[in-house]
């Protein structure tokens, strides 16, 4: 059966089950009990449930497939999670949801990382031999500020002198502030088809790029490299992986296929969330790391070693979290 003919004849089912999951889901504070579920929501879940194998078996359009898998996860969390459920869904999300997502969309991720990476490399390399091209995408002041941050005598690297005598959990509150806020930027100007991912991730790179190769260029190796090593993997990653989520935003925009554009900017939106959600824990993950280790008079050499350390378990987990047995990606 063509992809077409199975919309047709089984729409009007997903829309069944899509509606009483909506309901049931605004009772969230309350889970429903048995005799709170629709009389036919059991037998509408089986149903998509064979629909979603089908289209997967059948290799149908990646959106179609997604949506179902979509149906089906929701509809188990309504159907089997008990009451107080919340704690291991999340620990699902982080375990298994988070990293297939991000795998299924590895075009997107990829394209993003190219994106941050390579204009960050480039100038990078630049300002380590000619230090001048810094002012090219930071002001005065801007670069004023970071050489506060690192210069040698600092005793607290990473913050400026007006800023040395906050407490570490001010600076948490800081830095979660100021990493969720570029990753949200960074995903929501997708909606500018596009363009507008493509300008922050460019940027970002540059700057970021610009100022490790600049400060390098100045010598402050003991004071820069060993402060964002330990938070730098998660991040880095999760501002990309924010990136690929508005580029699928914006392929929604720009591409809707078959489907009218809301539909499409929706569509892409759902599937973009996991990941937007994922690289929030993230960069929430690397706001703690910032205030509460970066920042401290260990060794360096072992700030180095987490550092690593931080690399390799990120990229472990991110090709084989939430693998099944069955080979599910």
């Amino acid at each position: 059966m063509k992809q077409e003919a199975f919309e047709d004849r089984y729409q009007s089912i997903w829309d069944q089950l899509d509606e009483q999951l909506s309901d049931l889901e605004k009772f969230r504070l309350r889970r429903a009990s048995k005799d709170e579920l629709p009389t036919n929501l059991p037998q509408l879940y089986r149903q998509v449930c064979n629909h979603y194998a089908l289209a997967r078996a059948r290799r149908y359009s990646p959106l179609l497939v997604e949506q179902l898998h979509r149906l089906v996860l929701r509809g188990h969390q309504q159907l089997y999670t008990r009451r107080g459920g919340w704690f291991w869904r999340f620990l699902s999300f982080v375990a298994v949801e988070f990293p297939r997502s991000l795998r299924r969309n590895l075009s997107y991720f990829w394209v993003a990382l190219a994106l941050f990476l390579v204009p960050g490399l480039l100038l990078g390399s630049l300002c380590m031999l000619d230090d001048n091209l810094i002012y090219s995408v930071m002001s005065d002041a801007e670069v004023a500020k970071m050489e506060e941050m690192y210069r040698p005598d600092n005793n607290r690297p990473g913050r400026t002198i007006e800023r040395s005598a906050d407490s570490d959990f001010a600076m948490f509150g800081f830095y979660i502030f100021n990493n969720i806020g570029i990753g949200f930027r960074t995903f929501a100007m997708g909606i500018l088809a596009g363009v507008g991912t493509v300008f922050t991730l460019f940027y970002n790179g540059l700057v970021i790029g610009g100022v490790a190769g600049y400060l390098s260029s100045l010598g402050y190796y003991e004071t820069f490299w060993p402060f964002v090593s330990g938070h730098s993997a998660l991040e880095l990653t999760a501002i990309v992986i924010c990136g690929a989520a508005g580029l699928m935003l914006g392929r929604g925009v720009i591409a809707p296929g078959r489907y009218r554009r809301l539909d499409a900017i929706r569509l892409q939106a759902g599937l973009a969330v996991p990941l937007v959600m994922g690289a929030g824990l993230m960069l929430l993950a690397a706001a703690f790391i910032e205030a509460f280790w970066s920042a401290s008079d260990l060794p360096n050499m072992i700030k180095y070693l987490f550092g690593i350390l931080m690399w390799v378990l990120m990229t472990l987990y991110f090709i084989y979290a939430g693998r099944g047995d069955d080979g599910t990606r």
